[in-house]
């Protein structure tokens, strides 16, 4: 029963969001589908805003989108691996990092790969670097987080 609750503590909320990262992969969420959303909003508020800008910053707008929630899924994936405690005395452990965003690398491979087999999407290779990059930029932002904050507490 332990190791269930384990899992479910630690190992879920990684799997949900995987599970949210999925089905966002899908038409619904396709290019089309949110430029309907932003496109509109930019030409309302800048209404003299030339088309091809309006197209950058959409694309602009959905690579934030791919850094952030893979972003996201590294720092669950790192919290699945490492089971944090309350106050962990613990020191940072690159491996645990390492697997963390080795999963972010493969998930993101993965669900380019699934996304050949949706009509209106386009798998790319650059959309993986785009997610590994975010998952990075979390875990060294974890990494910087937790060394300034240990700066300040005391020699034990």
């Amino acid at each position: 029963m332990l190791k269930f609750r384990a899992f479910l503590k630690y190992w879920l909320p990684a799997l949900i969001w995987m599970a949210l990262i999925f089905s966002a992969s899908s038409d619904s969420h396709s290019y089309e589908h949110s430029s309907r959303l932003i496109a509109p909003l930019l030409h309302w508020l800048f209404p003299q805003m030339p088309e091809t800008r309006v197209d950058a910053i959409v694309y602009f707008t959905r690579k934030c989108a791919h850094l952030t929630e893979y972003a996201v899924l590294a720092l669950l994936l790192w919290r699945a691996v490492r089971r944090p405690m309350k106050n962990d005395p613990r020191p940072w452990v690159w491996p645990e990092a390492g697997l963390a965003l080795a999963i972010v690398f493969l998930y993101a491979a993965s669900d380019e790969f699934h996304q050949i087999f949706v009509p209106t999407r386009t798998a790319q290779v650059s959309d993986v670097f785009i997610d590994t990059a975010g998952g990075a930029a979390s875990l060294l932002a974890l990494w910087a987080f937790g060394r300034r904050k240990n700066a300040g507490d005391p020699e034990p």
